[in-house]
């Protein structure tokens, strides 16, 4: 087979979809779930941000591999080579998941949209589900890619927001290196969620569809074309993810750090909604950190959203046998641009339908937690596949931490149950 090798050059040229999707898991629901722990719990959990890290650039790892490997998504590869019942489970209960994510989402983004404006949330929801849908549909993937790769530097705001908050930083960095524990059914509650947060199972699929989309844009257009990678690409792919996955967890260690450094240390340990915590933080840390964290929830909304809505038209797609590509105009790819109209027009439905955001943000996290554990065994398998992956195949080392993955979120989903079982009785 000949091999293939990549044109593009250049740090900022090689980084793309794992810092895309690295980004975009950072979305409003997981910046209420870290700005819950922060406010909850002080500095104590700023250690997770840390320790998982090589769990999440393993995953991204094998996603980005799977990807340029295979020349199909996720979807694909499990259509190709497992029972069809375990097909139409993942891409359902995914589905389920983004739609209720992109409703929370897009209610999270107009409440902190009212606050720096004053205009109805109502109406800035419409806003937003119409750009986002106008941005999907007449915007090919290579443009809408470099879109994202330049509002994944907005993001850093929050490391801004972080240093106005004046954290206590010796025990900030000590809570960082040695992970501490709280026996609570609270803190195992925020824990539960930080490991979901950090796993969810969207940007599984965005990662690897995406991989494939950056050579669909270069001209292979067939699965045989794709199929295959040389050393460069793969070096290239590592620089992407490893960065990807290091913005990520950077980004939700300073959402964390700036609620520990003002809300807890004010005593505000509830929180619920994003606005509450970018609300919260300007009597304490000043405006300009109230501003760059709305402008924050902001930003990961406009990239989150779109990622969402698109990884449930890539999984039901590609499950169907329908052509999926964000390349091409909707007129060639009709059925992929439906799903992902539809799924936005669900997700926006629900907010005025009148369903609570932080419902809809447990809910998700219910049917997200549940998805994990399966997603990641599939991603496992089909990486350290032969038939999959040729000589490319998981090294020892990203396998076991695959695993140890799966391990964990295994034991999450087996909590969350288990909580939600006690809670009815």
């Amino acid at each position: 087979m000949e091999q293939k090798t990549s044109p593009r050059r250049g740090l900022f040229a090689r980084v793309g979809p794992g810092v895309i999707s690295g980004v975009a898991n950072d979305d409003p629901s997981c910046i209420v779930t870290y700005s819950m722990a922060g406010a909850a719990f002080g500095y104590l959990t700023l250690w997770t941000s840390l320790f998982s890290l090589p769990l999440l650039a393993a995953v991204q790892l094998m996603c980005s591999r799977l990807g340029m490997v295979s020349g199909r998504g996720l979807a694909g590869e499990v259509r190709a080579n497992h029972p069809r019942w375990a097909l139409l489970s993942i891409s359902g209960l995914l589905v389920l998941a983004n739609v209720v994510t992109i409703g929370a989402d897009l209610a999270g983004m107009a409440a902190v949209t009212e606050m720096v404006t004053g205009a109805p949330a109502l109406i800035w929801t419409g806003v937003y589900a119409v750009g986002i849908v106008a941005l999907l549909y007449y915007f090919p993937y290579r443009q809408i890619e470099k879109v994202f790769r330049w509002l994944c530097l907005v993001l850093f705001a929050y490391l801004a927001a972080g240093f106005l908050a004046r954290p206590d930083w010796p025990a900030a960095l000590t809570s960082t290196v040695l992970p501490r524990f709280e026996w609570s059914s609270r803190y195992l509650s925020v824990m539960v969620a930080i490991v979901g947060a950090t796993m969810s199972p969207y940007f599984l699929f965005w990662q690897v569809s995406q991989q494939v989309e950056q050579e669909y844009a270069m001209g292979r257009r067939t699965v045989a074309a794709r199929r295959g990678a040389s050393r460069r690409e793969i070096e290239d792919s590592r620089v992407d993810v490893l960065a990807g996955s290091f913005v990520c967890k950077l980004i939700t260690y300073f959402i964390t750090l700036t609620a520990a450094a003002t809300l807890f240390t004010q005593g505000r340990r509830e929180i619920r909604t994003a606005e509450e915590a970018a609300a919260a933080l300007e009597p304490v840390a000043g405006p300009a950190a109230f501003w760059l964290f709305a402008l924050g929830v902001i930003s990961t909304g406009i990239l989150a959203v779109p990622v969402l809505a698109s990884s449930s038209a890539y999984a039901v797609s590609e499950a169907l046998r329908w052509r999926a590509t964000l390349e091409e105009k909707p007129a060639m790819a009709p059925k992929f641009y439906g799903v992902l109209t539809v799924s936005l027009l669900l997700g926006t439905g629900l907010i005025y339908l009148g369903f609570n955001a932080v419902q809809m943000l447990f809910w998700a996290s219910v049917f997200n937690g549940l998805l994990v554990p399966p997603s990641l065994l599939l991603v496992v398998l089909l990486t350290r596949n032969p038939k999959v992956m040729g000589k490319h195949v998981n090294p020892p080392w990203i396998t076991g931490l695959g695993w140890l993955t799966i391990l964990l979120t295994g034991a999450m989903a087996v909590t969350m149950v288990a909580s939600l079982i006690a809670k009815a009785w």
